[in-house]
């Protein structure tokens, strides 16, 4: 929905198990619908769409685009905003790091991207600019001791993003529509945090597109054209997992003169590590139904000196909960927005305040994206009816940014 004439509101659909076009659509006419009816019956509803490589492949086969287009308008449904992250299958299988699969060293990574921004300029009412939010690059574990090939990773993956930027170009000369790129950091990744993701941006990414570039348009024009189609994409859950406070964030892309092309709303766990061994194995207990196989889940733990260790996975940093000076644990599990408490743990939820809170203040961003997409792995407690639930997260954002 165009919430309070300003942000562009849904959720992003990868909540929904589905990998094929057919799949896919049967879900969001399952979902969509009811949700317009009860949040947006008088104004369009907005998507945030997910489609794997495969979804996007079929949709562009014979009158599937056209149908689907025909369908959002009967609706009263529109698509602004997209999830270019996960490539492959996402649900009922071991994703992990493999999420990071194919990166952005690879070709697979350019023609997927492109194809989502041809299909965005396809759906995108007028008036409306579009984004994608993608991978932070590759997977920095990876890379452990390979300075060589790391080196090598950032210069292929910068070269490939110039490559999207000027496609982007092209589709905005030809439609009038404008598509961003909205890389997203994340713990682990080749970008992490606000200081990686300004240096790379501003280090790597404008130069070399203006070296790209340079015979088409001047410096100054691929500096402009690249900030107009790649931007950040300012997962809360994620920043929240870097100890960044939001104010000074979005102050430090200012000062670069970053974008931040979605804000995707999502809360990560917490726990106050207590000081006695008996506290600690009973915060264990209650975090070992947060593990599970299917996705990563990061720990970043703040120790008394402020130090912050990152451990990769749950289980890794379950094995050392009883070291000593550790304060904090912050943990990449996204868990519902509507509450910041889970049977004596926490959440980031104050995070995600504080950012709506600025947003009341001033528009940094179009694009608002709930992305709780953990339903199917919380423990049983947690769990809800998924229309629900979906109806509920919207519901607390709308409220929280009266």
């Amino acid at each position: 929905m165009y919430l309070n004439r300003q942000y562009h509101l849904s959720y992003c659909t990868n909540i929904h198990q589905g990998e094929t076009w057919d799949e896919v659509f049967q879900s969001l006419k399952e979902y969509f619908p009811p949700l317009k009816q009860q949040l947006s019956p008088d104004q369009p509803l907005g998507i945030g769409l997910r489609l794997s490589d495969l979804a996007s492949r079929e949709l562009m086969e014979g009158e599937e685009l056209f149908n689907f287009k025909a369908w959002l308008q009967e609706q009263g449904l529109y698509v602004f905003t997209m999830n270019g992250f996960p490539f492959g299958g996402f649900h009922k299988q071991v994703v992990k790091d493999d999420v990071h699969q194919p990166d952005w060293t690879t070709k697979t990574r350019v023609a997927y991207t492109i194809r989502l921004a041809h299909i965005l300029s396809m759906l995108l009412p007028k008036g409306v600019e579009g984004g994608i939010s993608t991978s932070p690059l590759s997977y920095k574990p990876w890379y452990t001791g390979k300075q060589e090939a790391y080196n090598e990773t950032t210069r292929t993956a910068t070269e490939n993003l110039v490559e999207v930027v000027a496609e982007l170009i092209s589709i905005k000369s030809v439609t009038g529509k404008s598509i961003h790129i909205d890389i997203e950091p994340e713990p682990d990744g080749f970008l992490e945090n606000s200081h990686e993701f300004i240096s790379f941006y501003t280090n790597q990414l404008i130069p070399v597109g203006v070296e790209k570039l340079k015979q088409e348009l001047s410096a100054a024009e691929v500096t402009e054209a690249i900030k107009e189609h790649i931007q950040l994409c300012y997962d809360v859950c994620h920043f929240a997992l870097a100890y960044e406070k939001p104010a000074e964030t979005f102050d430090k892309l200012k000062e670069a003169g970053i974008k931040v092309g979605k804000i995707q709303l999502s809360a990560a766990l917490k726990v106050t590590l207590p000081n006695n061994v008996t506290d600690k194995a009973a915060v264990a207990e209650r975090l070992a139904a947060f593990v599970e196989p299917t996705y990563l889940h990061q720990v970043v733990e703040r120790g008394a000196d402020n130090k912050l260790t990152q451990y990769p996975d749950l289980p890794q940093a379950l094995a050392q909960i009883n070291k000593p000076d550790a304060e904090e644990w912050r943990i990449h599990f996204h868990v519902p927005l509507f509450t910041d408490s889970y049977n004596g743990l926490l959440s980031t939820q104050g995070d995600i305040k504080a950012v709506l809170d600025i947003l009341k203040q001033e528009q940094l961003t179009q694009h608002l994206e709930v992305e709780t997409y953990t339903w199917d792995v919380l423990p049983q407690d947690l769990k809800k009816e998924l229309h629900d639930s979906i109806q509920r997260e919207m519901e607390w954002v709308i409220e929280n940014l009266k």
